[in-house]
């Protein structure tokens, strides 16, 4: 307690110090539209023609088609009108058909006016919500309460992100120092809020703690060194929105102390876990027993970790690594571009992470374990 207590408190003070009180909150210097739900009634692939204009003999051979959708708006000013919009096919076009429920982008203008409106994507929030109650329920069914309170662990990890960690960073605030504070609220509401208030989970949080920090050192040491910027496309993105400067370097850095979090918990979890089975299973274990049989499960479990987060990166950066995969210019120069420099550093310093977090844990459980009376455990 007299660790953890000043850590709680440090975090708290830390979110009421970055958060962007009295601000207004960040808007893009672009127009984004005003979205609108349609469906799409009918779809028409010919030439590429203006309202009124008439195809007149054979299209030039190397002529791209168009996509003319007719659509009806289900909600907005213009809710019942039906619409005709028209986009050029080409191989980064979604493929839109009768029956489909598309969201349209709605630029303030005449909404009898075609150029008004824009088709940008799908609707996909009765699939989403399936899932979600499905793995919901997936959760309740195993964990029962606790799975319950997983649940609600996770809804309220959730709330950090966009309640703090966004409006924080939009504002112009330290990415860094903003994800250690959320991280920090995550890690404490996520750990108790699931596993109790006890010993075992004050382990965890320690120990979870202890490896977040690690992974910070190394990843801003690293990304110094491999002179990484931060400003890949989304990032570039983000900052032409914003109308000002971004710290790219510590929203990078803040992107890999969050990212690594998750898997952190449950490494943490785990170990402590096994630690003060161990310990239940035989009372009379001292705590270097139990450090010893727990590192060796440790050892199991640390593969796996670091393949899931390997694999978890390397899933999110496929695309990145295709399209570079194309420049044909050898591995060296691919590993070395920025978009893929970053994910290696993120998926290294996550991984020395989660590999130092196995020993430290156990240590820490171990030696508290040990000294847990028997009937406590």
């Amino acid at each position: 307690m007299w660790l953890l207590i000043p850590l709680a408190v440090a975090t708290v003070a830390g979110m009421i110090l970055l958060y962007p009180w009295g601000k207004d909150p960040a808007k893009s210097v672009f127009p984004q539209g005003t979205p609108v739900s349609a469906t799409v009634t009918a779809t028409i692939t010919g030439p590429c023609l203006a309202e009124g204009q008439v195809q007149v003999g054979e299209p030039p051979p190397d002529a791209k088609p168009c996509l003319t959708s007719e659509v009806t708006m289900t909600d907005g000013p213009g809710s019942g009108k039906p619409l005709k919009l028209t986009l050029p096919i080409e191989p980064s076009t979604p493929r839109f058909a009768a029956g489909d429920k598309v969201v349209l982008s709605y630029n303030g203008g005449d909404v009898a006016n075609p150029a008004s409106f824009q088709i940008v994507d799908f609707q996909r929030g009765t699939p989403l919500l399936l899932l979600a109650g499905l793995f919901a329920l997936a959760v309740i069914v195993l964990g029962r309460w606790q799975g319950l309170a997983a649940l609600i662990a996770l809804g309220l990890s959730f709330l950090v992100l966009a309640l703090f960690v966004l409006p924080s960073i939009l504002a112009g605030e330290s990415p860094m120092l903003v994800a250690i504070a959320g991280a920090g609220a995550i890690m404490f509401v996520a750990l108790y809020l699931t596993h109790g208030l006890s010993a075992r989970t004050s382990v965890a949080v320690l120990g979870t703690l202890v490896s977040l920090v690690l992974i910070g050192v190394l990843s801003a040491i690293f990304s110094a060194a491999a002179s990484l910027t931060g400003l890949d496309d989304s990032t570039s993105q983000l900052i032409g929105s914003l109308g000002h400067g971004i710290d790219a370097r510590g929203l990078l850095l803040a992107g890999v102390v969050i990212g690594a979090l998750g898997v952190l918990d449950d490494v943490t979890v785990t170990q402590t876990s096994a630690v003060w089975e161990l310990r239940r299973a035989n009372p009379s274990l001292g705590w270097r027993e139990l450090y010893n049989a727990g590192l060796r499960i440790g050892r199991d479990h640390v593969g796996s970790a670091v393949n899931t987060l390997v694999m978890a990166y390397a899933g999110a950066a496929l695309p990145v690594l295709l399209y570079t995969s194309l420049s044909g210019v050898g591995l060296g120069s691919i590993l070395g571009a920025e978009d893929i420099a970053q994910e290696i550093v993120r998926t290294l310093a996550g991984s020395v992470g989660i590999v130092a977090a196995v020993p430290v844990t156990t240590v820490l459980a171990a030696l508290i374990a040990s000294r847990e009376p028997q009937e406590s455990l």
